[in-house]
């Protein structure tokens, strides 16, 4: 068990006195630590309609788009481009025909696009080769270019990543993660009839990723050079088994990898910046986790970029400026992955689908779910934020731009070493606020609050 930094204070102070002593008695009395302003958060609940959404997803429907993509043999970006039956090509003109069914229920709101591009010779690319993205985007109706994006990629590999020709099956990866964004799509493309977001969703299946996340940086370099606001990206790798290699399932856990300071910031001042005023443990890209851990069920955050030694495209949008956590499986059975498929020593290997567990891949989905939805469907996350300090004092004062598309805003604040935000002070639809706990003492941040109740990530204060 860890204890927090406050039981570790209380347990050295009680070594050194009596329980008794009236001084201890005071120190032991604030029901939260530090003691401060507001009422204790309570985690935002899915209203009617997104339940019913969740409740939508469907375990038979991810089981049939993995098993589909399985059918191609291999979808290698080496392999074959023009066979309907065999290879990445295969699978492209599928993916596109599913999206296009989707967008054909959305009542105009969805369009499908097929991005390509062509990858010059070298590296892991003997000869000059397309690389094609294909997504869904589903328009939002505020008037602004706030954009979240659900991703998978539809490429797979066996034990050798420029092996064009033999099986490479890809289920689980990333098979799993590409059923993801089609469900999603599926789902929200018909709840967007009777209540449409208010920002625009990417539901995007891209290419590349195992030569080096090839698909994803050319995405993410596009909308950044179209001005695009990605406020969140969600990367699903590797999320369709629940079993370990030594037998054991962990149906119920879902890894969410979320990387402290941004890549963007490493080099420059803003590290020092970070840094000099305690944030490391609150980039946006920390908030976008935070969201998504109070939102869904069943997240298990680890703050890191990804695995060790590992990556995914999230990294992609990172790189670009861009909030992105990569959701994977608890346990990985690393014999069901970048693996030939073979049998030894009465051991299969390769990514088959008979080794992923479709309930645990829709729950997945459904964690995406509560959290992209929510995400579009309240105010975006709050910009400039700073706190004043230019005066001394014990209250804090706290300043942000003030979005048309909120209704109000709420300070949040938690003690430092405390993952998730644990108190809230609504203060209306305001510019600045005053509250009474320093900025010393605790980490704060502003939400904004959506008419319809739905509430952003949190924006963090630098100093100014």
């Amino acid at each position: 068990m860890r204890l927090s930094t406050r039981a570790v204070i209380l347990l050295s102070y009680l070594s050194l006195a009596s329980s008794q002593n009236p001084l201890i008695q005071d120190f032991l009395s604030p029901d939260t630590w530090p003691p401060g302003p507001g009422q204790a958060l309570v985690p935002q609940a899915p209203n009617a309609q997104l339940t019913s959404m969740l409740s939508n997803i469907s375990s038979s429907n991810i089981e049939t788009i993995i098993n589909t993509l399985v059918s191609f043999g291999t979808r290698s970006t080496l392999s074959n481009q023009t066979s309907r039956t065999r290879g990445i090509g295969a699978a492209l003109t599928y993916l596109q025909s599913q999206f296009n069914q989707i967008a054909s229920t959305s009542g105009g709101r969805m369009n499908v696009t097929v991005q390509s591009f062509t990858q010059p010779a070298g590296g892991s690319f003997p000869v000059a080769t397309k690389i094609s993205n294909v997504f869904a985007t589903l328009k939002g109706t505020e008037n602004s270019n706030r954009v979240y994006v659900v991703s998978g990629h539809y490429d797979s590999r066996n034990s050798d990543d420029s092996d064009g020709v033999n099986d490479a099956p890809g289920a689980d990866d990333d098979g799993s993660g590409v059923a993801v964004s089609l469900e999603l799509a599926r789902v929200m493309a018909q709840a967007s009839l009777t209540t449409p977001p208010k920002a625009t969703i990417i539901f995007a299946c891209v290419a590349g990723e195992e030569q080096g996340l090839i698909g994803s940086n050319f995405m993410a370099q596009q909308l950044k050079t179209a001005g695009i606001d990605v406020q969140g990206m969600l990367d699903n790798d590797i999320v369709g088994s629940s079993t370990a290699d030594d037998g054991t399932t962990d149906p119920f856990n879902i890894r969410m990898f979320v990387q402290g300071i941004p890549p963007t910031e490493l080099g420059t001042s803003q590290v020092a910046d970070r840094v000099g005023i305690g944030a490391e443990n609150d980039s946006p890209i920390r908030q976008l986790g935070r969201f998504v851990a109070e939102v869904a069920n069943n997240v298990q955050p680890v703050w890191r970029p990804d695995r060790f030694g590992r990556g995914g495209d999230h990294q992609s949008f990172l790189s670009a400026g861009f909030p992105a956590v990569r959701f994977t499986e608890p346990h990985e059975n690393f014999a069901h992955q970048h693996q030939d498929v073979r049998v030894v020593n009465g051991v299969q290997f390769g990514d088959l689908s008979e080794f992923c567990d479709f309930e645990f891949n829709a729950r997945v989905a459904k964690v995406n779910g509560a959290a992209l939805w929510s995400l579009a469907q309240a105010p975006g996350t709050p910009k400039n934020v700073r706190s004043n300090t230019n005066v001394q004092t014990n209250n804090s004062t706290l300043t942000w731009t003030v979005d048309p598309n909120a209704a109000s805003y709420e300070i949040v604040w938690r003690a430092s070493d405390l993952p998730q935000w644990t108190n809230v002070v609504p203060v209306g639809k305001v510019g600045s606020a005053t509250i009474q706990l320093s900025h010393d003492n605790a980490q704060m941040g502003v939400r904004a609050v959506g008419a319809n109740g739905y509430r952003s990530p949190a924006g963090f204060p630098f100093s100014g």
